[in-house]
């Protein structure tokens, strides 16, 4: 143990010498070990307040992270890949799952509409992986009231409108009037902060992403996503 662990650090020493040697025996370790439960990050905020962009460093420094693949009716924009951004569907296509119960929530935003897929974020889950997800308050009462367990939800706000504004403008994704319609329906959409578990106020992107993955390491270890844990506990304790 020693030969692998930094030894300028004095509370690694001092823990090396308390733990027992080995000598060499390859110590006995019980079958039981608990699995925990994957969980839903749902994280949520009015366009262009920085959800997409903080999600996607989150995802690239937990890359364990899953991310949950929305279906919609809108067209691809350019930079956009099927199946990884986005599932790209019909409007008859997206009302035959809804007929069908194949969506955990779906929503119309904006003219189009998205909808999370209940088989894949179900079997993510029960493989004990954690799905995170992009959506609105809309997607995110239905997702709590639809799914088996609660998810942990964040919602993104932004510094001040005017800063709001300027990043809707500077992403150059939308017309002059889809950013005009997107800042008309900002104040309804902040108004659902209060559902949500957590709150970043997004004025600095570094500083937000610490945040956010404070948020995901505290729910990651909570006790009630474990299995088996109580007969982990009671091998160690004999």
């Amino acid at each position: 143990m020693n030969s692998i662990l930094p030894q300028h650090n004095g509370v690694i020493r001092q823990y090396n010498d308390i733990m027992p040697q080995s000598n060499g025996i390859t110590p006995h370790h019980d079958n039981i070990t608990p699995q925990r439960d994957g969980l839903m990050l749902v994280i949520s905020s009015p366009s262009g307040a920085g959800k997409t962009t903080l999600s996607r460093a989150l995802f690239q420094n937990h890359p364990d992270l899953k991310l949950s693949v929305s279906v919609t009716t809108r067209k691809p924009r350019s930079n956009e890949i099927e199946g990884v951004h986005y599932h790209f569907v019909s409007d008859e296509k997206f009302q035959t799952m809804i007929d069908n119960d194949e969506f955990l929530e779906y929503a119309t935003v904006f003219k189009h509409r998205y909808g999370t897929p209940r088989k894949q974020i179900e079997q993510t889950l029960d493989n004990g992986h954690d799905v995170m997800f992009d959506i609105d308050w809309n997607g995110t009462q239905q997702l709590t009231e639809n799914a088996n367990n609660p998810p942990v939800t964040v919602f993104i706000l932004p510094p001040s409108k005017m800063a709001l504004q300027a990043r809707l403008k500077e992403r150059a994704a939308d017309s002059d009037e889809a950013i005009a319609y997107r800042m008309a329906q900002a104040p309804a959409e902040l108004s659902h902060y209060q559902e949500y578990d957590y709150i970043i106020i997004n004025d600095d992107l570094n500083h937000s992403l610490a945040q956010l993955e404070a948020i995901l390491t505290a729910e990651r270890t909570k006790r009630i996503r474990y299995k088996q844990l109580a007969a982990f506990v009671k091998n160690i304790s004999i």
